[in-house]
Formats: structure tokens, sequence, C-alpha cells
């Protein structure tokens, strides 16, 4: 970025130290035109000079706690850590299961987490949202990208104690869209997001994902885009 003039101190931000602006000084060269502008810089050490790198997009990413893994997915799906909460989340599963004694879901009745499809669709609806039940008979190029939000995958998952790995297995939510032009694997078990890159390497990785055992497939889209059933494309 370039250097933008500025008179007097700039406020210190965060508890960083303040900074002054240094007044910019320009060295008379000879030849310079006596009250007149300065030479002109040689070309090829303009040329020399690097262009600052472009950012990369900021990416948000929430980490696994507890069994919240539903949380953790439609956050990541929104890139905001305050679209859903874990009490917003309670409330919708008690308000679907009323009778928390006959529940299957007993890790929900202490709002631990372990929440099923049913809350995901229902948090999804407070925001305007759809969650569309992918048929796995079909094949994912029958998916319109630019009208989908992102993806929500169900899957089986390793149960671990500390570093140790269980022989046992639990279902997962995990979460999937993209962020500046490129799609993420968003799983809260993962360290950092994990670039998948372009539109025909994401169909190839749900497709791989949908051929495991077990493996569900949510299309997270606007209530007008179910609304027109706009999710999928017209030509398959």
């Amino acid at each position: 970025m370039g250097s933008t003039p500025c008179s007097g101190k700039g406020r210190g931000v965060g508890g960083f130290q303040e900074l002054g602006c240094m007044p910019w000084k320009v060295s008379k060269q000879k030849g310079d035109v006596a009250g007149g502008g300065c030479p002109e810089a040689d070309e090829g050490q303009k040329a020399r000079i690097p262009l600052p790198a472009p950012r990369p997009p900021a990416i948000y990413h929430e980490k696994q706690r507890r069994e919240l893994c539903a949380l953790h997915a439609l956050n990541n799906v929104f890139q905001d850590g305050a679209a859903f909460s874990r009490d917003a989340l309670q409330d919708i599963y008690q308000r679907l299961s009323p009778s928390t004694l006959v529940t299957p879901h007993k890790k929900s009745m202490l709002g631990n987490g372990n929440y099923d499809v049913n809350v995901i669709m229902a948090a999804l609806q407070t925001r305007g949202f759809e969650a569309v039940w992918w048929d796995k008979r079909r094949d994912v190029c029958s998916i319109a990208l630019p009208n989908v939000t992102g993806f929500i995958l169900n899957v089986p998952s390793n149960l671990r104690w500390g570093p140790l790995r269980l022989p046992l297995k639990r279902q997962h939510w995990i979460g999937v869209r993209e962020v500046g032009g490129v799609y993420y694997n968003l799983d809260s078990k993962l360290r950092s997001p994990h670039v998948i890159g372009t539109a025909d390497e994401l169909r190839k990785f749900l497709r791989h994902q949908l051929r495991g055992k077990n493996c569900e497939l949510l299309l997270v889209v606007p209530e007008e885009v179910e609304a027109h059933q706009t999710w999928r494309s017209d030509n398959v």
C-alpha cells in the first residue's frame, strides 16, 4: 500500500504504540528547475519496485468443543461465530423433543451437543435458509453450485480419548463452503481449513464422501432457492 500524507500523530489502536507521520522529504537533484517539479524516475528502477502480495481471504474456522459439531458446522458454513449459539440449538432441541425422558439423544438433555438433523434444519429456518437432503442416487454434477450457500455432511468419525483413537465410530457433522472463489473443508476436528479447490474438485470431494458408508449430504440454500428448486441444474 502507498503512503498517505497526514498531519499530527496517529492514535494508538488496541494498545499499539502511537506512530507519528514523518514529513515527506524530496532532495533536489542536479538539473531540477528552480521552483519546478522533480525529474522523472528511472523506468527501470520503477519496474524493480515489488508490488504487495494480495492477502488471502479471512476464513472463519470453529474448532471442536464437546459434541457440538452441529453448531460448529453451522457457524463455519455461515462464516460467522455469532450465527448460532449452543443455547439457541438447545432451545430448538427442547422444542422439538419436549419429552426428554424418551429421547435417544441423551447428551442433548444437558446441552452438550450431539444434535440431530432436525435441529440443524430448524436452526437454518430461523435464518431464512433451508436444508435440502441430497439423494445419493443422483450425481453431484446436477447441483447448481452458484445457488448453494454451503454444504453440511454427516460422516462417521473415530472417537478419541485424549490422544488415543478408540476402535469406535460416531456420526459427525462437517461444514464445506466457498470462500474467495475456493472451496474449503471446514471440519471442526481439523487444525485448520483444508483447501478442496475448484468447483470440479468440490464435486470429486463430494462423490468420494458419498461413496462411504453412512454418509449423508445437506445443501444449505436460501428459502427462495428451495421454493423454486433452483439448487439443481435444469439440464441434468
